[in-house]
């Protein structure tokens, strides 16, 4: 397939940037018209080392108005009183917090604090690591509260759930309340196409980790968008054709102790890109 430079892309959309070479896997895409389906948000992860405070505050600077919390930012241990507290202040600087994770759940008590922490904070979905045995016990939980669970796949150095299609192949036949978190870095590094996968699956994904790699090998690292090797443009295209209605949430994993230009960077490509869509 033709190669499109990231110099060609910006051209065309009239950003105006130059100078940073991009090999997407597909040809630059047509403009489709219509209103986003999705939401952009972030993971809180972003801001690892950072307080809570800091991280709603460089949320807000970058106008992204949905969060999953990590238990960095939330401990799983809190108590009802301590969440709501979180959510509040949250709340206090206009950001919705849609779910929490990634929670990992090795046993039934894990499971069961799991859904307790969700419910007390009002969150839609859990991004979560469930081992293979411990899925139907978390399935009654999904069914019974009405919290979705969103399964996260983490590359090639993962056992449980390296793929998008190793989950998939878990939750295929359980409840509809049983997805995905799609992290497209992690899809990548397994030399996967993310938007390929994204429409593949579309039907059962509830969340994204949206983010770049310097390339599509168990090696490859976080890198700003619109730098690494993902098609970006024919990402945003697919999820847009299937009208993916789920978050697209930043998880910008480089330069953790001065995170915000490089992730400002990348929030600005993003948006760039989905406007010449």
């Amino acid at each position: 397939m033709k190669n499109v430079t990231r110099r060609e892309f910006l051209e065309k959309s009239g950003i105006g940037l130059a100078g940073l070479s991009l090999n997407p896997f597909h040809d630059l895409p047509k403009k489709t018209k219509g209103p986003l389906s999705f939401e952009l948000g972030i993971a809180s992860y972003t801001f690892r080392n950072y307080p809570l405070d800091k991280a709603l505050e460089m949320t807000k600077r970058l106008k992204i108005k949905r969060m999953s919390l990590k238990s960095m930012h939330l401990p799983l241990e809190s108590t009802k009183e301590q969440i709501q507290a979180v959510i509040q202040k949250a709340k206090d600087a206009g950001i919705e917090i849609y779910g929490g994770g990634v929670i990992y759940m090795n046993k039934k008590e894990e499971v069961d604090n799991a859904f307790r922490y969700a419910k007390d904070a009002g969150m839609e979905m859990i991004i979560g690591v469930p081992a293979h045995e411990l899925l139907p016990y978390a399935e009654e939980y999904v069914k019974k509260t009405g919290i979705k669970l969103a399964i996260h796949n983490h590359g090639p150095t993962d056992k449980v759930y390296p793929s998008p299609q190793s989950v998939y192949d878990r939750i295929r036949n359980m409840d509809k309340g049983m997805g995905m978190c799609l992290d497209i870095g992690h899809t990548v590094r397994m030399g996967l196409d993310p938007g390929a996968q994204a429409k593949k699956f579309i039907s059962r994904i509830f969340d994204m980790h949206i983010k770049d790699e310097t390339a599509a090998t168990a090696d490859g690292e976080s890198t700003e968008m619109g730098r690494g090797i993902i098609d970006i443009p024919f990402f945003f295209k697919s999820i847009i054709d299937a009208g993916y209605k789920g978050n697209a949430s930043f998880e910008y994993e480089k330069d953790p102790d001065d995170v915000l230009p490089g992730l400002a960077e990348s929030v600005g490509y993003a948006r760039g890109t989905i406007d010449t869509i």
